[in-house]
């Protein structure tokens, strides 16, 4: 079965789409990708998604308005992914406006920003959407949904194997060995922490909204990692939580940069660049935050990385350096791309709820038991 997965993360860079094949069990499938499309946000697009994310009130008419427009966005890179509409379903993320992890005496609850059978009926085929709300009802975090999917489409190795996605947050996923005494443990994952969104805010900031990201982490290279800062960062409450876990842009999001940076200019020596260090510590705390993780954790073999981070040279090295002892390299090498990699997640899960399979792990999520994850649209007519 063609299926094609959209994407758009916590970045709010644009949407990234999959074409996918799928056959065999669903818990081992043969796959196949396609065909591969990236369909980047307009700016004004994108800035109202950041601000909308981090709490910025915004009209009923407001919200409509972006939902319509995110779904415009959802339909153009399916058509740039599937020119010819090969696929026979639509696995869509929508973008996330809001998330709230379960609390003590509430479930959590997830937003995710999209007009499902608006988007089905523009593209004239099945849209599966909401893929988190069924582990919400549930008791679950309703993240992260990569990690069953890591397990379907790449499985295990000789030794703990670990997936690494450095988007606006970076989360993890755990394959435990395919022989040995580990081999019937869970797979886990979670959410470590920031990775793209504080360093990304913070360049729009110092650059006064002429960059959107630290390409390769050039300006952070030029500028000096405050480690004992990181230390100190290293202890706050979210970093100490065990999973499950997870996090978004309304935790590290502008108020948090902002207290950060307070945090480093009071540190900062007189002849120094300030923007290039406070680039330099927040890229590193990216990498630390993620090596920490690992340390609790059966050791792996291997860190294969994706997301937009891996393209930045400078939280590479960082994690090289902080994650010594274990093989860092791309997912690309195993024929993901980095922007492939969660719209072929998305891709699964829909072919997952085609197949009434579930696709939520409690061991991850935390939700009393697994469930077929997803709502489905179709086509009027």
């Amino acid at each position: 079965m063609k299926v094609l997965g959209l994407m758009s993360g916590t970045s709010a860079d644009g949407v990234d789409a999959v074409l996918a094949q799928f056959r065999g069990a669903p818990h081992r499938p043969r796959w196949q990708i396609l065909a591969s499309a990236a369909w980047s946000y307009p700016s004004p697009l994108r800035q109202r998604l950041v601000e909308a994310g981090q709490g910025q009130p915004l009209a009923a008419a407001a919200w409509l308005e972006l939902a319509e427009a995110v779904t415009d966005a959802q339909a153009e890179a399916a058509r740039a992914c599937d020119p010819r509409g090969e696929a026979t379903l639509v696995g869509c993320h929508g973008q996330t406006v809001w998330h709230r992890p379960p609390e003590a005496d509430r479930h959590g609850v997830s937003w995710q920003l999209l007009l499902g059978p608006q988007l089905a009926q523009r593209l004239q085929r099945p849209v599966v959407f909401d893929f988190r709300s069924a582990d919400l009802a549930l008791g679950g975090q309703g993240a992260p949904l990569v990690p069953p999917a890591d397990a379907a489409l790449l499985g295990g190795i000789g030794g703990w194997r670990a997936l690494l996605n450095l988007g606006g947050i970076a989360n993890l996923t755990l394959l435990p060995p395919a022989q040995g005494p580990d081999r019937s443990a869970p797979v886990q994952g979670w959410d470590c922490g920031p990775a793209n969104t504080l360093v990304d805010l913070a360049v729009q900031r110092f650059s006064n909204g002429a960059l959107g990201f630290d390409a390769d982490g050039a300006w952070a290279r030029r500028g000096r990692i405050d480690e004992e800062l990181i230390g100190q960062w290293l202890q706050e409450p979210y970093f100490q939580l065990r999973p499950p876990k997870s996090t978004g842009r309304e935790l590290f999001g502008a108020a948090d940069l902002g207290r950060r940076l307070e945090a480093l200019a009071a540190r900062q020596e007189p002849d120094r660049e300030a923007a290039a260090d406070a680039l330099a510590s927040l890229t590193a705390f990216s990498a630390a935050v993620v090596a920490q993780d690992l340390q609790r954790q059966p050791r792996p073999l291997e860190l294969l990385v994706a997301g937009g981070g891996a393209r930045n040279g400078l939280m590479i090295e960082q994690l090289r350096r902080r994650c010594r002892g274990l093989q860092v390299r791309a997912l690309a090498e195993l024929g993901i791309q980095e922007q492939q990699r969660e719209a072929l997640v998305f891709a699964l899960l829909a072919w997952w709820h085609h197949r009434r399979h579930p696709g939520g792990l409690p061991a991850v999520t935390g939700a009393s038991r697994a469930a077929v994850l997803g709502v489905r649209a179709d086509p009027q007519g």
